[in-house]
């Protein structure tokens, strides 16, 4: 397993819609495994492809002890609001209150291909809706207020000279010794 680059705010693959996944296959299973990988070393709690640099509708998901891979998913449910606190692995330092449905129900497949519904509220269904944004070309930004998202744009314009190449490069080491980029995949 490796760590994957993350594309940060102003990489095109981040506005594109991206593409139903068709073949679950060897392939998709390690890129799951590396977007897992790479979303524990940044330290967040959600990682869609594109923000990996992939076009396929998949993101992984973790929070508190519910561990998820989300593949084509859709919200089939909706209700209420609720605003809270948001960032993204691809504006790494920006947070902004974002209102989002308070709860949601998603229909998404498994690494399998098994189709699966799962209901989410609170940091859960935050941060379900957040990764269903990016794979629809979407970011936290979008859902704020004009003032809003231009202040944290102007936040933005700082932080983004860290990346001149648009891309958010980890470091390799303190992965546990089970998942270091350099141990082969013993997964099937």
């Amino acid at each position: 397993m490796s760590l994957l680059d993350i594309h940060v705010l102003g990489s095109p693959i981040l506005r594109q819609e991206t593409e139903r996944v068709e073949q679950f296959t060897p392939e998709l299973r390690r890129l799951v495994d590396d977007m897992f990988d790479t979303m524990d070393k940044a330290k967040g709690v959600g990682l869609a492809a594109p923000q990996v640099g992939r076009r396929e509708r998949l993101a992984v998901v973790e929070v508190d002890e519910t561990r998820l891979v989300v593949i084509n998913p859709e919200i089939i449910l909706k209700e209420g609001s609720v605003r809270g606190e948001e960032g993204c692995l691809s504006m790494p330092e920006i947070y902004a209150d974002v209102d989002r449905f308070s709860r949601v129900i998603v229909r998404a497949q498994d690494i399998d291909g098994v189709w699966y519904e799962v209901e989410g509220t609170e940091l859960l269904g935050r941060c379900l809706q957040h990764e269903i944004d990016h794979l629809h070309g979407r970011l936290f930004t979008d859902r704020l207020s004009l003032l809003k998202r231009r202040a944290a744009m102007r936040e933005w314009e700082y932080e983004k000279a860290k990346y001149p190449k648009l891309l958010r490069v980890l470091p390799v080491g303190d992965l546990p010794k089970e998942r270091d980029a350099n141990t082969p995949d013993t997964k099937t």
